[in-house]
């Protein structure tokens, strides 16, 4: 059973270490071309929604990759600051994110790291809220608390590690994993193939920023996109399931992991894919197997 990794959240040369050589190793993963993973068609992939440094919900999800039972078990893992459980107003989340680094250096070519619009808007410190004040500013709180005059180095290596984070990921059977999907159709699809560029993370028509603030779910465009990209289901977060789980159209499903009735799916990489009612039905509840575990 894979556990999480013993880490010194408060000392920040290790903190840096974390992010830096995570960054280095993402950036030269076989596994990636351009913002893009290509799974190959065997194992499994453990889907996940946001995450939001839910108490308790990374832990399980490690543990259900089961990542030292197998090389071919992955599982991708977006949306990880940014929750609603603060240290005295600040947000300490970074810890979230320095667990994700390790463990992607650990496990290069099963743990995947997704770019996602909180983590987006961080590296930007463009205001962000869920409706708790914003966000940006109590994470950056939280590194100044916790590492005084080395903050802005540790935000530093936070940062390059967040541009290091692909976009999509997919597989040979037809999945394709992302933050989101983009809510219009001016954008560069060839961005997936390539090394990201400053512009792509512009609002409003860089790849990037279209790939993690995309909302728009209209049947008709989901499909337009699905052709486009030349995939046969979305799995993406980003909006809220009140289950934790939904289909809002063919070939779409929402993922949430970061509430009380967050999910996780699992996926085999060498069988047909499943339809997106399947996936639905699939969902293990993180609070479920948090309670047996």
């Amino acid at each position: 059973m894979t556990e999480l990794p013993d880490l010194n959240f408060l000392d920040a040369d290790a903190m840096i270490d974390v992010f830096q050589r995570a960054s280095e190793v993402m950036a030269v993963s076989p596994l990636r071309r351009g913002s893009t993973v290509h799974l190959p068609a065997r194992g499994r992939i453990l889907a996940t929604g946001d995450i939001h440094d839910f108490p308790g919900h990374l832990e399980a999800i490690v543990r259900l990759a089961e990542l030292d039972e197998s090389p071919d078990h992955h599982v991708m893992l977006h949306e990880l600051i940014h929750g609603e459980t603060l240290i005295g107003g600040m947000d300490v989340s970074y810890r979230n994110l320095a667990i994700v680094a390790e463990l992607a250096s650990r496990y290069p070519l099963q743990v995947h790291p997704l770019l996602a619009n909180h983590e987006l808007a961080q590296c930007h410190r463009m205001s962000v809220s869920k409706g708790g004040g914003d966000q940006v500013a109590m994470f950056d709180d939280g590194l100044d608390y916790v590492f005084n005059d080395r903050a802005e180095e540790v935000a530093t290596a936070i940062r390059e590690f967040i541009l290091a984070m692909p976009l999509v990921l997919r597989a040979e059977n037809g999945l394709w994993c992302s933050h989101s999907v983009p809510g219009r159709m001016d954008f560069d699809d060839g961005a997936f193939d390539r090394t990201l560029v400053l512009e792509d993370y512009q609002s409003p028509s860089g790849t990037a920023w279209c790939m993690v603030w995309g909302r728009l779910q209209d049947p008709v465009h989901i499909q337009a996109l699905l052709k486009r990209f030349g995939a046969k289901l979305f799995i993406v977060g980003h909006c809220h399931a009140e289950m934790g789980i939904e289909s809002p159209t063919d070939g779409l499903v929402v993922i949430n992991s970061d509430h009380a009735r967050g999910v996780v799916v699992p996926i085999e990489l060498s069988k047909p894919l499943p339809t997106a009612d399947e996936i639905v039905k699939s969902a293990m509840p993180l609070v479920l197997y948090r309670a047996l575990s």
